[in-house]
């Protein structure tokens, strides 16, 4: 073992050959299987002129060939440019010339996506996954590629130090931020994540999170590090078949977003969703409403829930041990093990207890910075306390409690700054969605003459429920300083969010505009 992401998957397949390592809705690939795949695959890819440190690009599904396709780049000494199924043929294009990808592995059906996107770029062979009938041109078959393909892995010259992985993520500039992770920093931080979260070989994990999504890869990782069995659904877009799922499969691990969260909630209350099977409820992100978690204690009876925190450039930083979630159910936790968190001022200095300040990460989990982007890469990666020590600057604002665990403000350029005072959206949801008629609920600060930024809240009212914008702030009143209660108070019949489930404000903010520039009447 050299400490590389494939040797996981490589001891599994001898300790636990035929034991499920992936199972998706139509296929299942035991520890063998994956192993084998992923090693043809990984000879195919350097027949076709994939070199050390080049970069392939994934367009997949949540589907046994992305858990392939993955582990074989890696074997090939190559780096993981995975991408969502939902990444719009502009944006692809931009992030495979940024990359400059050599190969992509691409479901079929996407073909109107990557075709277009492929000029101009290095891509040099393109593999498909899927479907039938002809394949679109100038593309191979993965299948075909596979056939006849070596067994026997060919010796990896990659080290630890060295590049795994480009996660793109969403970048304040409009352009796509690509996060460059070692074999270390992902190795470090599923052995962490398998040691706070306590998993084990009899685990199902379920993963409706994309695979591309750092939350969802780091569902396939850890479960392949303990080796247990990945059960992979391609999204949320149908709740109901996850829900019936999740029975059929007894799964005794769940990962998921608020809005997962609120979608099982709202059906609970007509068809009600008991999981007596799961032992474990995950919840990263985005903030969990304080709100939420009685219910789910109602539809996973017998687990204990465990709220954490991270960013694309570390992961994972923070989680809330299930004991302390009764006492400090606000809280979002601790650092996770092997990593110190420091919460600092403008100027550096660490801040008292109860005061807010600008999270920080320090730990082997920590990204080598953004690709092709060393300005960017300055401002988050920062000189530690001692010499050589670096520290992740998240952007993220905290306070500490006298305990030492930490609580999430908000997100420094989403703090909304009213009569000269700072707002926290965060804290205006969550007395919101205290409310029995709100489903979902999202503050923003808008232009406005006299207060600088005025806080709006939209909100989607739970089925047949009704709110007049009066009592939403009589509520905020009650629990808020006067300077927070919001302006204007909006029903609407959905918010937008991102692929992987997360509100983005900004985008929040364009839907709505004209909504949110009507004066008052």
């Amino acid at each position: 073992m050299r400490g590389l992401l494939p040797d996981a998957l490589r001891a599994c397949a001898e300790d636990r050959p035929a034991h499920p390592a992936v199972r998706a809705r139509d296929a299942e690939l035991t520890y063998t299987q994956l192993w084998t795949r992923s090693v043809r695959l990984s000879h195919a890819l350097r027949e076709r002129g994939v070199g050390s440190g080049d970069r392939v690009a994934l367009l997949l599904d949540n589907t046994c060939d992305c858990a392939v396709a993955l582990h074989a780049v890696w074997l090939a000494d190559a780096v993981t440019v995975a991408l969502n199924v939902q990444t719009k043929s502009e944006k692809l294009g931009w992030i495979l010339r940024d990359s400059s990808a050599v190969a992509l592995i691409a479901e079929r059906h996407l073909a109107g996506t990557y075709g277009p996107a492929l000029v101009g770029s290095a891509v040099r062979s393109v593999l498909v996954v899927g479907g039938s009938g002809p394949l679109p041109l100038g593309t191979e078959s993965l299948e075909a590629a596979l056939g006849g393909g070596s067994e026997t892995p060919a010796t990896n010259r990659a080290q630890p130090e060295d590049l795994a992985a480009i996660l793109y993520t969403s970048g304040t500039t409009g352009e796509p931020k690509g996060v460059m992770h070692t074999h270390a920093s992902l190795g470090f931080t599923r052995r962490s994540v398998v040691e706070y979260l306590g998993l084990r070989a009899d685990d199902r994990m379920l993963c409706a999170l994309p695979l591309s999504f750092g939350y969802g890869l780091f569902q396939l990782l850890p479960s392949i590090t303990v080796g247990a069995t990945v059960v992979l659904e391609p999204s949320t877009s149908y709740p109901a078949q996850i829900f019936a799922r999740m029975q059929s499969e007894q799964v005794t691990t769940v990962a998921g977003v608020p809005t997962f969260f609120a979608l099982m909630l709202a059906h609970d209350a007509k068809h009600p969703l008991r999981y007596p099977s799961v032992r474990l409820v995950t919840n990263a992100a985005a903030p969990l409403p304080e709100e939420f978690v009685a219910g789910i204690g109602r539809l996973f009876p017998q687990a204990a829930l465990v709220k954490m925190y991270g960013q694309t450039e570390c992961i994972r930083a923070c989680y809330l041990p299930p004991a302390m979630l009764a006492r400090k159910a606000g809280a979002i936790g601790i650092a996770i093990p092997g990593t110190e968190l420091l919460l600092l001022d403008d100027e550096g200095h660490e801040v008292a207890v109860g005061e807010t300040g600008t999270l920080h990460v320090c730990g082997p989990n920590l990204m080598r910075g953004y690709w092709n982007d060393p300005r960017r890469t300055a401002v988050a990666l920062v000189p530690g306390r001692v010499a050589g020590e670096t520290l992740l600057r998240t952007g993220d604002s905290f306070r500490r409690d006298d305990d030492g665990v930490l609580y999430f403000v908000g997100r420094q350029d989403e703090i909304i700054k009213s009569r000269g005072e700072k707002v926290s959206p965060i804290e205006v949801e969550n007395v919101i969605h205290g409310l029995f008629e709100v489903a979902e609920v999202v503050v923003l600060g808008v232009p406005d003459p006299v207060l600088g930024e005025a806080v709006v809240a939209l909100v989607v009212l739970k089925e047949g429920q009704t709110v007049e914008e009066i009592e939403v702030k009589r509520a905020c009143s009650a629990r808020l300083e006067h300077h927070m209660v919001p302006k204007r108070v909006f029903v609407v019949a959905e918010i937008p969010r991102t692929a992987n489930g997360k509100v983005s404000r900004k985008a929040v903010a364009e839907r709505f505009h004209d909504l949110l520039a009507a004066r008052p009447r």
